[in-house]
């Protein structure tokens, strides 16, 4: 395929259009995980009396952790429908309706009276809003990733589709900072009876914002070129399936270790810290508040990174080392030391950072462009199954089970592995797959489209 130099210098749809296309994918996602953080700190410290009142608190835990699990097992379902959407209709009208389903969810939920109003209904209706939430995500990252990496400059894929990946810092950085300001601001039992309902309500105005953002954006360059070309497909699901078994298996791994550790440092290390070391609410939600807050700029630099080194070796490296941190970190924080407790935090986010800021080119680049939204959908919530919506129901019986962090740190070991594993299997990307799409001196757009619709991940 011949390429000029012209083809991969300048971006595509031009460079505000780039400009734009990243902040939307940076700050839709964000809000978005604002609504998912949000309800992920609330269920390590609220939800769990509020909505599943059990006279052992461990109990009370699980059930709560087991509503957070419900957004991830309810994500599958957001990557088929919108996953799918995405490859027929396009980037941005599905963009559009994943905000809007999740913001309303959480902005329900703040207006959800608990289980002393209105008894088994409140935590039955809170389990179907968590489930709405888990949807829209399911199908918001996908679309998230090829909005900014769709317009960008393909030998800068791992930075351009990094934008994705800064939402959830980003949003669980604002989520836990209202959540530390409300912990201030309010005693315990305003909190308790109140307070936590403010940072759910706040999604309404944060999701208008986002809407606003989204509306103003075109169609990526891509998705046009599919249109004109007509090789939009027309069963993306089983089309993907059938022809990228490999790429697909590639990508859910890759996901797992990523998932587990930021379930374990930003919402059990909330439970860990306050029941086992006997922190406070607002000194363990201030670590995760200063380690989220660095990986808002660790993650597009890991992924700018990634677009110089081997992007499988960045991410490799940072999972083996993910690996053994826990080893080291809980037996540093076993005095109750929160200096210590922040360190530990912050190196273990910078250790997801690494992971993270590639991941997105990473699992993007497996698929040919005309399957590229299903195909990062589904193995980005196919992961989250296995990953990050059991991570906090494991960690909990684990440590209720053994009252020892050593099975903890073995678990977050092996899914290290798991995600080499899933490295080993993927292929690497190349800068031309589809940059003649949007090039006036490349050749017809067709070839570039479909010249892997038939092929797996090598």
């Amino acid at each position: 395929m011949k390429r000029t130099s012209t083809s991969i210098d300048k971006p595509r749809g031009g460079r505000s259009a780039v400009r734009r296309a990243f902040f939307a994918s940076l700050t839709g996602t964000a809000l978005e995980w604002y609504d998912f953080a949000i309800y992920s700190a609330a269920a390590a410290l609220v939800f769990g009396d509020l909505f599943f009142p059990s006279g052992d608190a461990t109990t009370g835990t699980l059930l709560a952790f087991s509503t957070y699990a419900v957004g991830y097992v309810s994500r599958p379902l957001g990557g088929f429908v919108f996953g799918r959407l995405g490859d027929v209709i396009g980037r941005k009208k599905v963009l559009i309706a994943t905000l809007v389903l999740i913001g309303a969810a959480t902005l329900l939920i703040g207006l959800l009276p608990t289980y002393a109003t209105i008894g088994v209904t409140a935590p039955i209706v809170l389990v179907l809003l968590r489930f709405a939430q888990g949807v829209g995500v399911g199908g918001e990252w996908g679309g998230a990733v090829l909005l900014s990496s769709e317009f960008g400059d393909p030998r800068k894929r791992g930075f351009y589709a990094s934008a994705a990946q800064i939402g959830p810092p980003a949003g669980n950085l604002l989520a836990n900072g209202v959540l530390a300001a409300l912990g201030v601001l309010l005693t315990e039992d305003q909190f308790l009876s109140w307070g936590w309902r403010v940072a759910f309500l706040l999604s309404g105005v944060l999701v208008g914002f986002g809407l606003w953002i989204r509306a103003k954006l075109e169609e990526t360059p891509v998705f046009k070129a599919m249109e004109a070309e007509q090789t939009r497909p027309e069963a993306p699901i089983k089309e993907v399936f059938a022809t990228h078994p490999r790429a697909l298996a590639a990508a859910i791994l890759s996901r797992v270790a990523p998932d587990v550790l930021y379930a374990l440092f930003t919402v059990f290390v909330l439970t860990y810290a306050t029941g086992e070391l006997g922190m406070s609410r607002g000194s363990a939600l201030a670590a995760v508040l200063i380690g989220s807050s660095l990986q808002v700029a660790l993650i597009p630099l890991a992924g700018a990174l990634s677009d110089r080194i081997n992007r499988r070796l960045v991410y490799g490296v940072s999972a083996a080392a993910a690996g053994i941190w826990p080893f080291l970190f809980f037996p540093m924080i076993g005095g109750g030391s929160w200096p210590l407790l922040v360190v530990g935090v912050v190196v273990a986010l910078a250790l997801h950072s690494l992971m993270y800021g590639p991941q997105a080119a990473f699992i993007a680049e497996q698929f040919t462009p005309r399957l590229r939204y299903t195909g990062s959908s589904l193995a980005y919530t196919l992961a989250g199954v296995i990953g990050g919506a059991v991570a906090p129901l494991l960690f909990t019986a684990l440590l209720d089970a053994y009252d020892s962090w050593i099975p903890l740190a073995l678990y977050v070991a092996v899914t290290a592995a798991v995600t080499v594993t899933g490295l080993l299997l993927g292929r690497d990307g190349t800068d031309d797959e589809d940059t003649p799409v949007t090039t006036e001196h490349a050749e017809p757009a067709k070839s570039a489209i479909g010249s892997r619709a038939t092929t797996t991940a090598g």
